[in-house]
């Protein structure tokens, strides 16, 4: 019997899978979002900005998003200049920026998403039916 290849090895391992499938989501996610000039990183922020109830500093998304202040000081700034988010300071701390979504970053969002759950159906469409189970399974493994 023959030994198997250095790809079917790799194709055996886990993590060798996730993040192949993983590229080739984010891959074409990214080219679905390209007419609107976001990219997905960005689009997190939309959706966290969107998802709240209440408000939330800089600090506040980056530590949800966990990406660092830096980082996400560079996403208020492209995302302000793109006039989808608007930023103000805190009434209860002045040390603190406040950032929300402009009318224009909620249209936006609005169609990122639908653009985005699109590329995710068309990425998961091979699966046919256990494109769910897989979804499924892996908010179950990142618990």
């Amino acid at each position: 019997m023959a030994a198997p290849s250095p790809d079917d090895v790799l194709r055996s391992r886990l993590g060798y899978l996730l993040k192949h499938a993983y590229g080739r989501l984010a891959e074409e996610i990214g080219t679905a979002l390209r007419p609107l000039g976001i990219d997905s990183r960005e689009l997190a922020v939309l959706v966290l900005l969107d998802a709240t109830d209440t408000p939330l500093s800089q600090l506040e998304v980056a530590r949800r998003l966990g990406i660092d202040r830096t980082t996400m000081m560079q996403f208020t700034d492209l995302l302000e200049g793109k006039g989808l988010l608007a930023r103000r300071r805190s009434p209860e701390d002045r040390r603190k920026n406040i950032v929300e979504l402009t009318p224009l970053g909620q249209e936006r969002l609005a169609e990122a998403e639908r653009l985005r759950a699109d590329a995710e159906a068309r990425f998961l469409e091979p699966l046919g039916a256990n494109g769910s189970s897989l979804i499924e399974a892996l908010r179950t493994l990142t618990r």
